[in-house]
């Protein structure tokens, strides 16, 4: 194994010998274009003087390791990626000089060069374990220690760690900048005037965990405001962004939301805010949405809004503001040990940031959003073959590089929602209070959350640790109803199943709704709470009622299962589109009609007209965005092939009825006229597209903004409507970073196989592309009217896949092998491909084939969905 991979063992004997004091790092990022020098001063003791250790670094080399004042050869001591230390002492001194390189993969210390102005941004991001790429380190994230930075770089950047910026000191003479090429090659640094430059010495940090500390440098432009704590403490507070950007950073708004998450989580956590400043930077080509880096938070910039924005983004905008806030203190105050804790770090902090947002804002249906999307994304991934336990095993980093996923995120902050019920909100909060009192600055496991939690409620949560965190999948419940000849109800229970991969069921709390037509509405004329466990759980109290017009099993979205409805209450929803006055019920009924059509219960066309039927009179975005993806993948990817044609101008005639018929100006107008140009193929339909881009047709309300003129180009593109110049002239009129993602993105959409092949040569082929050019480039490959398009790619697809993983950064390589999956074609041949690179690769790396084997699950779901479909158009004899 390489020793890039550090291992649980490892990591667990290293903490085991090793107490890390204090790190003095200095970086120089103004010496070249393409590395920067890096130093390590590294303080700790050793609990076994004699013994041998290693720092870890992925750089492009290491000049001089001094350890204890003696000079070690780096051509014997490091290999590439640690750095060995002999002979440790009882109380130790490294100083380790390397060189890092810059990257533009959104790993380690990232470069960009903004096409606007040629300005020049940085950024780390760090998580996992690419701390290493920026400086010499222990990298785990029991090995706390305090990190003092000293960072020299152009006088006039923005410098930004985790305390608060330093005065900066001149560094010698102005120099001539070094200045990387921009995106389109051209370097001209040989005429660039002589500049200062100045060193930053940042004061050092409490100890923290590596994988929470940051750089970030550059011509940001910044917005400052304050917040006072608790304690009387006023914490700086800072908003940055790219110059280009700053037009469109509303302030404002991000501000509101921080300060009332501050006042929030103080109050629920009892403990002041544990940090010196806030400061919350939008950053370029970041690969997710956020990071929690102590004090110096790193967001994705496209929550800077440059047009008019869905109200479904705008609310999971302040959902990752509060995310990363609640992360200052369960995961940086108080750290896991190990990676096995991930979902642990994330769940609590999806859970506190929905509550905060509930709560605290003025998204107070954000649990409806949650049931809606997160919830959906859990139920998703938990029936994958690679599902795994909440408590998941890592046995190394490449086991936690794949686990950002849907059970640690979603299903993680489900589970910890039901334990707040099952504990009562009480007692979690103090539960909780007492675990951040007791573990400040230290790590913890699970056990350590769950001990205070039994103390401070007087439950025995291991029965529901054993059940919960440490078992995979998910159950499926449905009502067994008996009636007499009058309808009257005589015998009822929940019925419990499970897959039989994975064949545990669980105790769950959940309510039971009785709604009735009245009129045109769906009522609820009854509701009560039970305890479901087991196979069979009777429901005395439904027996005597008149069998109601729906039965709605887990109403209010309690517990975490699969719902199904019976084909009486199929009918009542069916027959009633917009039956329900409130979003969650709504919510409820279509995501157990969508479970019930991916798993080949429910066939796609009768699934497809039943949504469309809802979205004239949807109001909740985030559910209507939920709506039109979930009709997208049911055409194009569960109904039956032989009638798809017509399924999809069906389609498309219907959400061009809907995007024209949308109130003008509103959230369901932008989201109907998006998804039209998605689908449009037909003549009159790219008539209509090139219309409104051109603007001889407009639609009252509609901004044919910078976005939206990219979505209508996209689609021209893929429907053969517009070639390479007409792109290159809109990527000319948005000449920016994100036009120039958006260019490539339709180049590649071009249903042409001169087209697909030069984006699979790009992006796939060649190496050196940004990492979200290629995520850029992989949606548009994707993009096909015609699935035979991507015929030629299946064995190719596969043929590549060792490769790439072998020789790509793992963020480059996981966007390769989920995005250029030739999915549109969801058939047999795909399937079968797909198997046999797994049966033939039984010893590629774990997260390899953990992508591949989820890429042929959705394969394999798609094709028992399509003979569902085909099997209930078919004649009946």
């Amino acid at each position: 194994m390489s020793t890039e991979n550090l291992t649980r063992e490892e990591a667990r004997a290293r903490a085991e010998l090793l107490d890390v004091a204090s790190y003095d790092v200095t970086v120089d990022v103004t010496r070249s274009a393409t590395t920067f020098p890096t130093r390590s001063r590294i303080r700790f003791t050793c609990a076994q003087p004699g013994a041998q250790t290693f720092v870890d670094f992925l750089g492009a080399s290491v000049e001089a390791i001094t350890l204890n004042g003696q000079s070690l050869d780096p051509a014997q001591h490091y290999d590439g990626a640690r750095v060995h230390l002999p002979r440790l002492a009882a109380e130790n001194e490294v100083v380790i000089e390397a060189t890092g390189r810059f990257m533009n993969t959104g790993e380690g210390l990232h470069q960009f060069v903004d096409p606007v102005d040629d300005e020049v941004y940085l950024y780390t991001q760090f998580e996992v374990a690419d701390s290493r790429r920026m400086f010499p380190v222990f990298e785990q994230p029991d090995l706390k220690a305090s990190f003092a930075f000293t960072v020299t770089a152009p006088a006039r950047w923005q410098v930004i760690s985790c305390q608060p910026t330093p005065t900066p000191e001149p560094a010698g003479e102005a120099v001539v900048p070094v200045h990387p090429p921009t995106q389109d090659g051209a370097d001209d640094s040989a005429q660039r005037a002589p500049e200062p430059i100045a060193t930053w010495r940042f004061s050092p940090t409490p100890v923290l965990s590596s994988y929470v500390t940051a750089l970030v440098a550059g011509a940001y432009e910044v917005v400052r405001d304050e917040v006072s704590t608790r304690d009387g403490k006023v914490v700086p507070l800072g908003l940055f962004c790219r110059a280009s950007l700053r037009q469109y950073l509303d302030h404002d708004e991000l501000f509101d939301i921080t300060k009332r998450g501050f006042a929030f989580f103080e109050t629920e956590f009892d403990l002041p805010y544990p940090f010196e400043k806030y400061d919350q930077i939008f950053t370029p080509e970041y690969n997710m949405g956020a990071m929690e880096n102590v004090g110096a938070v790193t967001f994705n910039e496209m929550y800077v809004f440059r047009a008019k924005e869905t109200q479904t983004r705008i609310e999971r905008r302040a959902l990752t503001v509060l995310h990363e806030l609640a992360h200052m203190w369960f995961g940086n105050l108080v750290t896991m040990v190990w990676w096995d804790d991930l979902w642990l770090n994330e769940s609590f902090a999806e859970w506190a940031s929905t509550t905060a947002q509930a709560e605290a804002t003025r998204w107070t249906d954000a649990w409806t959003t949650f049931a809606t999307a997160e919830k959906a994304w859990a139920y998703r991934q938990d029936q994958l073959s690679s599902t795994h336990p909440i408590l998941a095993p890592i046995r190394d980093l490449d086991d936690v590089a794949v686990n950002f996923d849907g059970i640690t995120y979603a299903k993680g902050a489900s589970v910890l929602k039901q334990l707040v019920a099952y504990v009562g909100r009480d007692a979690f909060r103090e539960g909780l209070r007492a675990y951040f009192r007791k573990h400040a600055w230290g790590n913890t496991t699970i056990g350590d959350l769950l001990t205070e939690l039994t103390a401070a409620s007087g439950r025995d949560l291991s029965t529901w640790s054993s059940a919960w965190l440490e078992t995979a999948g998910v159950n499926t419940l449905s009502a067994a109803v008996t009636t007499d000849d009058e309808g009257v109800i005589t015998d009822a229970s929940v019925v419990q199943t499970a897959a039989a991969s994975h064949p545990t069921l669980r105790p769950h709390r959940l309510a039971i709704g009785l709604y009735n037509v009245r009129g045109d509405r769906l009522e609820r004329t009854q509701h009560f709470e039970i305890d479901v466990d087991g196979p069979s759980t009777p429901v005395p109290q439904l027996a005597g009622v008149p069998m109601p017009d729906l039965l709605l099993i887990n109403d209010d979205d309690l517990a975490y299962a699969k719902i199904r409805l019976d084909e009486g209450s199929l009918r009542t929803v069916q027959a009633l589109p917009d039956g329900f006055a409130e979003s969650l019920p709504r919510a409820l009924v279509l995501g157990a009609m969508w479970d019930m059509t991916r798993d080949a219960q429910l066939p796609a066309s009768r699934f497809v007209p039943y949504v469309l039927d809802t979205l004239a009179h949807e109001s909740d975005s985030t559910l209507l965005r939920v709506l039109l993806s979930q009709v997208e993948s049911t055409v194009k990817f569960y109904s039956d092939p032989a009638t798809r044609p017509q399924a999809v101008e069906r389609t498309a005639a219907r959400l061009r009825g809907l995007a024209l018929d949308a109130a003008p100006g509103s959230d369901a107008q932008l989201q109907l006229v998006t998804a039209f140009a998605k689908w449009a193929q037909a003549p009159a339909d790219l008539d209509l597209v090139a219309e409104l881009l051109a603007g001889t047709r407009e639609l009252p309300g509609l901004a044919v903004d910078t976005e939206m003129r990219w979505t209508l180009l996209t689609s021209l593109a893929a429907g053969g409507r517009a070639d390479a110049d007409a792109i290159e002239a809109e990527r000319q009129r948005d000449d920016t970073a994100t036009g120039r993602e958006r260019a490539a993105r339709g180049l590649a959409s071009r249903p042409t196989a001169a087209a697909k092949e030069e984006a699979w040569e790009s992006a796939v082929v060649r190496s050196g592309l940004a990492n979200q050019t290629v995520d850029a480039i992989a949606q548009g490959f994707g993009l096909v009217h015609d699935a035979q398009l991507l015929a030629p790619y299946v064995s190719r697809y596969h043929e590549a896949l060792t490769g790439v993983w072998s020789q790509r950064t793992h963020a480059i390589a996981e966007s390769i092998v989920e995005g250029f999956y030739p999915l549109a074609l969801a058939d047999q041949a795909l399937l079968d491909a797909s198997q046999r690179w797994l049966d033939a690769h039984p010893d590629e790396p774990q997260g390899l084939r953990r992508l591949v084997a989820e890429n042929r699950d959705a394969v394999t779901r798609a094709l028992a969905a399509q003979a569902a479909d085909s099997a209930a158009s078919a004649p009946q004899g």
